[in-house]
């Protein structure tokens, strides 16, 4: 059995189509600050069709199917996630502020044990 490395081909025009898809995201970001006198409107049209033609160029590039693909597995494996009840999530939340609190106070009984051990009784500063 043959294990020898895959290598994938980039070509030239996909190399090409994913700078042109950067550029046209860039575009459409530069193109929402550039308009900031314009209505919102206008403003989110640039950005918006910025970003629709830097996903129709990247599409159209074996990467950028391959990252799309990847973007729709992503959304479909996030849906599968059973995700805490709000009784649950401020539980948890309530726990965690506790233990930051209990470390808080180890924290400075610790510093203050050592101030004292080092300052006090070792030095003879106080």
């Amino acid at each position: 059995m043959s294990n020898q490395p895959v290598q994938t081909v980039n070509t030239s025009s996909d190399r090409i189509k994913i700078a042109l898809a950067i550029v046209a995201a860039l575009a459409g970001v530069a193109g929402f600050y550039v308009l900031a006198g314009q209505p919102t409107a206008v403003r989110a049209g640039a950005l918006v069709a910025g970003l629709l033609v830097a996903l129709l160029l990247a599409w159209t590039s074996t990467q950028g199917r391959g990252f799309l693909g990847f973007a729709r597995e992503s959304v479909r494996e996030t849906k599968k996630v059973v995700w805490p009840t709000r009784k649950e999530a401020l539980q948890m939340t309530a726990i965690v502020f506790v233990f930051v609190l209990v470390m808080a106070l180890f924290l400075w009984g610790a510093d203050k044990l050592l101030e004292f051990v080092f300052y006090d009784l070792i030095l003879g500063w106080k």
